[in-house]
Order: C-alpha cells, then sequence, then structure tokens
C-alpha cells in the first residue's frame, strides 16, 4: 500500500493530470476562440438557412441557393478568405445544429434577441425588418392585433414572431389558437385557402411568395414590430464573429451591401 505522502502525491498528480485533459478538449472543441483558424484551415465557412424563406434564402431554378442571405454569406465568406457551403435546414433545428457544432454560422433572418443571447453570440444588424398583419384579401374583420381574438393565427415554428404572438401578444389579447409552421410558403397558403384567418410577417418575405403563386391575401394596418438580424455563431467564438463584424462593417462602407439589398428589395436599406 502506498504511505501517506505517496498517496498525496499521487491523488496530486492525478488531479492536474484530469485538468489538463479536461483544458485540451475544451481547447480542442471548435467551440473554442480559435475557429476562425479552422474555418480558414478547411477553406469552408457551414452556414445554416432555411433555404425556403425567399426573397432571403431560397433554392433557385438551378437548384443553388440564393437569396439575399445566401449573398450576404457568400461576401462574408468570400471576405474572410474563404467558401460558404449552405446547410439548409428547418428554422427550428437551426440554433442546436449550431450549438453541436454542425455548422459553423447561422445567416437566416435570425431576430436578435435577449432570450436568443443566452444560447448564442450575434453579430451587428445585418437587415431591419418591419412586420404586418396579414389576412385574405376579402378579410374586413382583422384589421389589429386585438381582432385576433377568437382566430386561428399561422406562425414560423420557432421564430421571434412565435414567442412575440405567445409572451405578448396573447396575454393582452386573449384567447387565440397559434398553428406552427416549418415555412413561409404552407402557413401563407393555409390562410389563402381559409384554414387560418390570419398570421404576421415581414413585408420583404410576402412579395415574391405571393407574385409566384396569386395568394389573395393583403397586409393590413400599421407594422406592429420591427426586428433586427443578426448573423449568429457560438459562445466563444470571438475571433469568427469579429471577422464576420469586420466583413458587414465594410461591407456597409464600400457600397457592396447596399447593391445586395437593391438587388433584392428593389430599394434603397433604411438608413441606420
Amino acid at each position: 500500500m502506498l504511505n501517506k505522502s505517496k498517496k498525496s502525491l499521487f491523488l496530486t498528480v492525478s488531479v492536474v493530470m484530469l485538468f489538463a485533459l479536461v483544458i485540451t478538449a475544451c481547447g480542442s472543441k471548435s467551440g473554442g476562440s480559435d475557429k476562425l483558424d479552422q474555418v480558414k484551415k478547411a477553406g469552408i465557412i457551414k452556414v445554416g438557412l432555411m433555404g425556403t424563406y425567399a426573397p432571403y434564402n431560397f433554392l433557385n431554378d438551378n437548384k443553388e441557393m440564393d437569396g439575399f442571405d445566401a449573398d450576404i454569406a457568400k461576401e462574408i465568406a468570400k471576405r474572410i478568405g474563404v467558401e460558404v457551403e449552405f446547410a439548409p435546414q428547418d428554422f427550428s433545428g437551426l440554433i442546436p445544429s449550431l450549438k453541436a457544432d454542425k455548422i459553423d454560422a447561422i445567416i437566416s433572418q435570425v431576430t436578435i434577441t435577449d432570450e436568443r443571447k443566452e444560447q448564442v453570440n450575434f453579430s451587428q444588424p445585418y437587415i431591419r425588418n418591419d412586420v404586418k398583419i396579414i389576412v385574405q384579401e376579402n378579410n374586413t374583420a382583422i384589421t389589429k392585433l386585438e381582432d385576433f381574438k377568437g382566430k386561428n393565427i399561422g406562425v414560423g415554428l420557432g421564430t421571434n414572431d412565435e414567442s412575440y404572438l405567445r409572451n405578448e401578444v396573447l396575454p393582452q389579447v386573449g384567447d387565440f389558437t397559434i398553428k406552427t409552421y416549418d415555412d413561409v410558403i404552407t402557413s401563407l397558403q393555409d390562410l389563402d385557402s381559409g384554414r387560418i384567418d390570419g398570421t404576421i410577417n415581414n413585408l420583404y418575405a410576402l412579395k415574391p411568395i405571393v407574385d409566384k403563386n396569386g395568394f389573395k391575401i393583403k397586409a393590413v394596418g400599421e407594422p406592429i414590430k420591427s426586428d433586427e438580424a443578426g448573423v449568429a455563431v457560438n459562445k466563444g467564438n470571438t475571433e469568427l464573429l469579429e471577422a464576420i463584424n469586420k466583413a458587414l462593417t465594410d461591407m456597409k462602407a464600400d457600397g457592396a451591401y447596399n447593391t445586395i439589398f437593391k438587388k433584392w428589395f428593389g430599394e434603397e436599406p433604411a438608413s441606420e
């Protein structure tokens, strides 16, 4: 058996070795501050997005990822010095995928909220969106949030709009049914066919879908809120976040951002 001094030394060495192993393991995880180095060495930044949310992100006729978010991602990647690889998935799965290190960043109209800041870090905002109430073209019963009482209202699953309806509107307005969707087009199809009475969404997202599908729907009233979206990265990815912020700042300064914005929305971005 070990004597007391040897046992003490053994325990001390064991603790030190265990601590070293923990530090090494933590340092090797892609969630660490060396994520930018890993991205550069790989030559690729993996970006998560929905891929079903025109004009922000969608598959074009050539089955290529396209849209405002996609162009922002490509420009950021170019300025970091890498290529972009898109990983389309349901919106509700984006943050879990990021936290599991299956992707390096999310660029998919993720609204910056205090709740999400507890899970991920955000870049500076890269777009601001006004959200309005959307109803059938012949609907005159709903013009404001208070009119939601007793109605069926659709919203994107896991979105800031869903949280807004559940946590802010529902307690004030009274009972109404919230139906969630994995993509925007399905919610608008249900609205057009009368399966739901209304939805909320931003105006930029509506026009291409309505034009393409001929939905008989309309936006009513004043904007009920404005949201800012940012690029989301894992906590601890400090250097990657700094590189993304620098890319966005430079894009806005040299006109590249305005070019992308006008390409997709046909107007200059609102001044900050």
